[in-house]
């Protein structure tokens, strides 16, 4: 089935069957206890198109977890506003208060987040503890033993959660290669389906993109797996409007440059063609 229509699907079902439910930010959820996406990319790439996604920002946030970069001025600066309403909490400790919101906006450091935890995962409590280079590691696989089954990076870890803009909400990803096609999964514990999840599509469509043109492989499925899938009560208008639109045909891309490798890519490199969305749908986000 089509990834936008999955979409609208999974949106309609959490309207239907979801459960009322409290959270840390004071606007509540509707929300569901697991769901599932799949994606061929033979089909095109998945940037939905029932209501128009950045790409841009997608990209540069990408390249921002490649990079490992730590730094919400980084990402601001290329025009990606993704990260500005979060930071450390051992710089500014989190509140859903104004006060406390405008003192996150101000400060710079999004400390050992996600991407972080892609490029140097470590115990930041133990200096003499393993720094691993987890992007690193699965590149060296995909060249030297592309039929491994344990190409896993993982940005949860539990003894840098006191140092992380925001504990991960996708916080796992593998690739497996099978009959020379290159396939991902990712695995996500909370779920903005409205906002985060077209974004999360995207940016592990084009993650699993960029791998498979580093290691010269064909590209495969793209594969989420979701846990506690929701919607905010303030969001219902917005999605109502989006489930009255009709799919229309997925767009390709295209990366350029003087090297294949992910670690020398830049945003700019790739292009999206044939991308005809609906308009935007403005929705409120929860911090």
């Amino acid at each position: 089935m089509n990834i936008d229509r999955q979409y609208l699907d999974l949106l309609k079902r959490i309207l239907e069957h979801g459960e009322h439910k409290e959270n840390r930010t004071g606007t509540d959820t509707i929300a569901l206890a697991g769901a599932f996406l799949e994606h061929d990319m033979s089909e095109g790439f998945p940037l939905l198109t029932t209501k128009k996604i950045p790409f841009k920002s997608v990209r540069v946030e990408l390249e921002g977890f490649i990079k490992g970069i730590r730094s919400k001025k980084w990402f601001q600066e290329r025009g990606c506003s993704i990260w500005d309403e979060w930071c450390n909490p051992r710089k500014v400790p989190y509140g859903n208060d104004e006060t406390t919101k405008e003192k996150m906006l101000k400060e710079d450091d999004l400390g050992l987040i996600y991407w972080v935890q892609w490029r140097d995962f470590s115990d930041p409590h133990s200096p003499e503890s393993t720094h691993v280079d987890q992007l690193k590691e699965i590149l060296a696989t995909l060249t030297s033993n592309p039929n491994d089954r344990r190409m896993i990076c993982s940005a949860w870890n539990p003894s840098a959660i006191d140092q992380m803009a925001l504990p991960p909400c996708h916080l796992l990803w593998q690739v497996t290669v099978i009959n020379g096609k290159l396939n991902l999964a990712w695995y996500q514990r909370s779920v903005d389906t409205p906002l985060g999840l077209p974004f999360n599509i995207a940016s592990y469509g084009l993650l699993l993109h960029l791998l498979a043109r580093h290691a010269g492989l064909k590209e495969g499925r793209l594969i989420g797996f979701l846990m506690d899938t929701h919607i905010y009560v303030n969001q219902i208008d917005a999605i109502k409007e989006q489930l009255t639109r009709e799919p229309r045909k997925l767009p390709h891309i295209e990366t350029c440059g003087p090297s294949a490798s992910i670690l020398d890519w830049d945003y700019t490199a790739t292009k999206v063609a044939g991308y005809n969305p609906h308009s935007s749908i403005k929705m409120p986000i929860a911090v």
